[in-house]
């Protein structure tokens, strides 16, 4: 597995134009919400004498978003543990918030306008950038986009200057190395 180093500057290399940055801080949040309404449509229950026994209840209700973002959570935190926890933080309110749309009559159509508008975004800022997103050419940068805005609010907050500079200088070298390609 890549390092979050590697994987960061890999992502970050097609994202150093602050506007850019500015609008994977809607987008990313609002493509992350929608997905995860989608999969919270699909719910199972569990049936088990050991959480009987130990929870005094006899089922437990999982849904597709749930299971998925322990996932990813688990993928973070082995990255990284400081930006793992911090996606914890971060992503409880937007699981909060999915677990109350998830009922409403047209909650399909909230989560595919809102994936729709958040690509939109995400699009525009790649405008700025001059360059195409980082999952066309790695589609598991499609996992990392949401750890680089984490990445990005952790180095807001002051934490990090050394995996920020660290990450940074690989970009950019990526960045030029890319830019040399693409002339010849």
């Amino acid at each position: 597995m890549k390092s979050a180093i590697e994987q960061l500057s890999t992502y970050k290399s097609v994202h150093l134009n602050r506007k850019n940055i500015r609008t994977h801080f809607i987008g990313v949040p609002m493509i992350i919400w929608s997905i995860a309404l989608l999969l919270a449509s699909f719910s199972f229950e569990v049936e088990s004498a050991f959480i009987s026994n130990y929870f005094g209840v006899e089922t437990v209700g999982f849904t597709l978003a749930g299971i998925f973002s322990i996932g990813v959570l688990i993928y973070y935190l082995i990255l990284s543990f400081p930006l793992g926890i911090l996606a914890f933080v971060l992503f409880g309110p937007l699981m909060w918030s999915v677990h109350h749309v998830v009922n409403m009559e047209y909650h399909i159509i909230i989560a595919i306008s809102v994936f729709v508008i958040g690509w939109v975004i995400q699009f525009i800022g790649h405008h700025y950038e001059k360059a195409k997103p980082a999952f066309m050419d790695d589609i598991n940068q499609l996992l990392i986009g949401p750890l680089f805005v984490i990445a990005e609010i952790y180095f807001l907050l002051g934490r990090g200057k050394a995996l920020d500079k660290s990450i940074t200088k690989k970009a950019v070298e990526k960045r030029r190395i890319f830019e040399q390609e693409k002339v010849q």
